[in-house]
């Protein structure tokens, strides 16, 4: 989970996430969103790749990366329980619940 930290600590990281949760993207629709050269936008990609935070896949003559939901629901899950408030155990009832089962 290291990664996934450094790799959020770049705002340009974090912005390409945000790009990605409305979904799949090419490198060079993700580079149109920035004042930057498509060298350091690959940068940016390879660092969240390694993150686990972004997949990437060849379609035909270009790379589409996609949000890794998995380790962002993850890595989510550790912040909000690192501020005090622990995420929803979905596979446990709540006490509320399990009182309307007996």
């Amino acid at each position: 989970m290291n990664e996934s930290f450094k790799a959020l600590s770049d705002p340009t990281r974090r912005q390409i996430l945000k790009l990605l949760r409305g979904g799949d993207r090419t490198a060079g629709e993700i580079a149109d969103h920035f004042h930057m050269t498509k060298p350091s936008i690959s940068h940016h990609l390879n660092a969240l790749k390694q993150a686990g935070l972004v997949f990437d896949e060849r379609r035909g003559q270009h790379i589409v990366y996609s949000l890794n939901t998995t380790v962002v629901q993850e890595v989510m899950g550790w912040l909000l329980g690192l501020m005090g408030e622990p995420a929803e155990d979905q596979s446990q009832p709540k006490e509320e619940d399990s009182d309307e089962m007996e």
